[in-house]
């Protein structure tokens, strides 16, 4: 007979390795399933220095530590994707993955996580880390009085340029649209920064640097110019990995999962926790926070 857990999470970041720790100190069965790297996100960051307790360590350090405290609290870990999650008639849900493994669960925490979106220009991905930054907050004081660009034209991006305006010497933000989609009055707070240039109607066509980002190449109306920079944090939007279960959730139009801060979901022993979640605030700290709230909800259903 296949083993019962009494948590199965999907997702072996911030979230779903917090979620595992304080299940398994509530003396519950813990079996997490990631399809990747264990950290998610957070591992593509150099340098963490906002999270409480740590003065500073890498992001890859920093996921390795939630895994091994998730394991020496005692939860499971397969390196497997989640391809769809039921809820049987027995109150049972059944986890099947890629490899066509199925795993059975009293209760599931998503912890899928969401992915920046991508320029997808030659040598993206080994420049992240590398002079390609996805989160400001987290990243915008190691390029302090530094040329830095922001690759976006929402509210995210014009508040990423707002806040790297107060660190670096020069910020270039860059938008494909001939108007910006996010508020005026984040627009017009741009424009009265000396150091803070805005190019609308520009495309970035390449990527310069080898294995450290030096430059990029934009485009304006047919135009190339070369952009010396440090940094480009690329802000046009994040994808929330939730639609292989979109049945057993509640999506926004982004496709995130609709939830409370208590992260439950419509459907009872089900929760999400983490950047998967419709909310405003995403950061590892949250993250983790998230993944406490939702294993503790976990641990009160299995116990009443």
């Amino acid at each position: 007979m296949a083993e019962i857990y009494d948590l199965l999470i999907v997702g072996g970041g911030p979230a779903g390795l917090t979620a595992a720790t304080y299940a398994c100190r509530a003396a519950k069965s813990v079996l997490i399933l990631e399809k990747g790297a264990f950290g998610g996100q957070i591992t593509w960051s150099p340098k963490v220095e906002n999270f409480p307790g740590l003065l500073s360590v890498s992001g890859t350090e920093l996921g390795d530590m939630l895994l091994a405290q998730a394991m020496e609290q005692g939860a499971e870990v397969e390196l497997e994707e989640a391809v769809s999650v039921e809820k049987r008639e027995d109150g049972l849900f059944s986890t099947c993955t890629d490899s066509g493994t199925t795993y059975l669960s009293r209760t599931v925490i998503l912890a899928t996580g969401a992915r920046p979106r991508r320029t997808n220009l030659p040598h993206e991905e080994e420049l992240i880390g590398n002079g390609i930054c996805f989160c400001a907050v987290c990243d915008g004081a190691f390029y302090r009085g530094c040329k830095v660009a922001v690759y976006g034209g929402g509210n995210s991006a014009l508040q990423d340029a707002l806040f790297l305006a107060d660190l670096c010497s020069e910020v270039t933000v860059i938008h494909r649209r001939d108007s910006f989609r996010g508020e005026a009055k984040l627009v017009e707070a741009l424009r009265a920064r000396s150091n803070v240039r805005l190019l609308t109607g520009t495309i970035i066509t390449a990527l310069e640097g080898d294995g450290e980002l030096n430059g990029i190449r934009v485009s304006t109306a047919g135009k190339e110019a070369l952009l010396p920079v440090d940094g480009l944090f690329i802000a046009i939007g994040h994808q929330p990995d939730n639609e292989a279960f979109r049945a057993m959730l509640r999506l926004d139009d982004s496709g995130y999962a609709a939830s409370g801060e208590n992260c439950l979901t419509e459907t009872a022993g089900l929760f999400v926790a983490g950047d998967c979640r419709a909310k405003t605030v995403r950061q590892v700290t949250t993250a983790a926070a998230d993944g406490a709230v939702a294993a503790l909800a976990a641990c009160h259903y299995l116990d009443t």
